[in-house]
């Protein structure tokens, strides 16, 4: 117990001490979990499980969706992707359906992976300006 609740607080301090790049790659990595658990579920036959998870992943990426500032045009691009695999986990939720699930999770890893570039290319044109 004390070993979970030393866990809940080194996972809390990682969040509020994160910048908002590590958050936005927190919640791919988070949608992404809960992904796996989900298929895994499904395949287990532990629908709840699943559905539980599936909610989890869909509300990240309302999340995801929440953050976006609508200023830079493409932020509506990324709201379409968002929308499309809100609706995908919703129809893979009806149906406990994994390969819809693997087509989510394969969007969610090019966005976080993208996201991982990115963050790179930031912090190594922060290095080359200071």
């Amino acid at each position: 117990m004390a070993q979970r609740n030393a866990y809940a607080a080194y996972q809390n301090s990682k969040v509020l001490t994160a910048s908002p790049a590590e958050l936005t790659l927190m919640l791919y990595e988070g949608a992404i979990r809960f992904c796996n658990v989900a298929i895994a579920s499904i395949d287990k036959g532990d629908v709840q499980v699943a559905h539980n998870n599936i909610m989890k992943a869909q509300r990240v990426i309302q999340e995801l969706q929440a953050t976006l500032d609508m200023k830079y045009p493409v932020a509506e691009d990324f709201n379409k992707v968002y929308n499309y695999l809100i609706s995908r986990l919703m129809e893979a939720n009806l149906e406990k359906n994994v390969e819809i699930l693997e087509e989510v999770l394969k969007h969610m890893r090019t966005m976080r992976d993208t996201w991982k570039e990115v963050m790179q290319i930031n912090a190594a044109n922060k290095n080359h300006v200071s």
